[in-house]
């Protein structure tokens, strides 16, 4: 059995199932827990359940609905989120209390609880152990996503497994994405609640489709602990790789996107500086359209950091770009312009476009990913509930 992602792990088991728009997926795994969600003004009712659920520090399970957002829902939304809860406890036997919930689909629109009621009695049965269960639970929380997202990271005696969904409303700030990420690592609550927040600063905060940040973002990850104790180092680390490869498949499979666009930002002051830079290079339209068109309009990317709100001379910065391998195209050396705008535009041919941007000013770095924006992202959502 070739696993992908979070049945590799020891101590998860899942399984999923999809009807239509509609899908539900259980994942059962015992163990201290962390999360990090959405900074929309406007939660979703899970969303709201499980800040306070996690506060616990231990999940036994997660229950994820797809097709329906539940958010802005009111009362009647939250107890449905509960209620979804005790679904899930009942056919696996658990406290509701310690299922973790998530939902993604269209915002505005009341639960289908029959339904998921429904998909909660034949999922559950069918939990177990495999690849096909992780790809099955995968599948199952697709909206617009074109392909399951997988992640796995193995190190000297312990691993980290993610699944994620995610494709369009992407934005930093927990972009719509939903992530279930585990680890056999013996790791405490405050541990892992520092290592996730660092891992999704650095990977799903730094994805951008479309610049709009959902009501339903939320990253979970629950360590088993049947691995023992791990560096903490090491597991920090793993835990950021592990996020890094799901938030780039986001990237990837962006609406309508026909191009992954990635920016790493060099020799800035400090980190934060770099990650400002980088994510309003990566969010910016001009950027966008001319990577979708091939154009090499490279002048753009350095407008987009001109208005970042970091402090960086215009004339001592240098910028590359490539198609992702190790050859890089100079367009720009210390402030001098040398760009070969034939070599540029067939760096932008292939499926990846990526631009290295060297602001001169310190030693700090940060990347972020994102794609093209095209004619079929407005396909795609304006007529996203027709």
């Amino acid at each position: 059995m070739s696993y992908q992602s979070i049945c590799a792990v020891p101590g998860v088991n899942a399984w999923g199932m999809k009807e239509g728009k509609y899908g539900l997926a259980l994942i059962e795994a015992e163990g201290t827990a962390a999360g990090v969600f959405t900074e929309n003004l406007v939660k979703a009712a899970p969303i709201q359940l499980m800040r306070k659920q996690i506060k616990a520090g231990k999940l036994e399970a997660v229950v994820v609905n797809s097709g329906c957002a539940n958010a802005y829902t009111g009362k009647r939304g939250y107890a449905d989120a509960v209620t979804i809860t005790e679904y899930a406890g009942d056919v696996l036997g658990k406290k509701p209390s310690r299922i973790g919930v998530a939902s993604t689909g269209v915002i505005g629109r009341y639960l289908d609880l029959p339904l998921i009621r429904h998909q909660c009695e034949e999922v559950a049965p069918k939990i177990n152990h495999t690849e096909e269960a992780e790809i099955m639970a995968a599948r199952a929380i697709m909206t617009t996503d074109t392909f399951p997202k997988h992640a796995l990271v193995e190190r000297d005696g312990f691993s980290v497994g993610g699944i994620c969904k995610g494709s369009g409303m992407i934005a930093p700030n927990m972009g719509t994405m939903l992530a279930f990420l585990y680890t056999d690592a013996k790791v405490d609550a405050e541990q892992l609640r520092s290592a996730l927040k660092q891992a999704t600063r650095r990977s799903f905060n730094r994805v951008v489709v479309d610049g709009d940040t959902s009501t339903n973002d939320i990253a979970l990850c629950t360590a088993t602990g049947e691995a023992g104790k791990v560096n903490a180092k090491e597991f920090s680390g793993a835990l950021e790789e592990c996020c890094r490869i799901l938030a780039e498949q986001i990237a990837r499979d962006g609406e309508g996107a026909s191009k992954l666009l990635q920016i790493t930002v060099t020799g800035a002051k400090k980190e934060d500086d770099a990650e400002k830079v980088a994510r309003t290079v990566i969010e910016s339209p001009l950027v966008k359209t001319a990577v979708y068109g091939e154009d090499p309009n490279w002048g753009r990317v350095v407008a987009a950091a001109g208005r970042a709100g970091v402090k960086f001379d215009p004339d001592a910065v240098s910028l590359w770009i490539s198609d992702g391998g190790k050859m890089q195209h100079p367009l720009v050396k210390s402030g001098e312009i040398i760009a070969d705008l034939a070599a540029a535009k067939k760096a932008m041919g292939g499926k990846k476009v990526v631009f290295t941007l060297d602001l001169a000013a310190g030693k700090a770095e940060a990347t972020a990913w994102g794609c093209d924006l095209t004619e079929k992202y407005v396909e795609i959502n304006g007529k996203y509930t027709t």
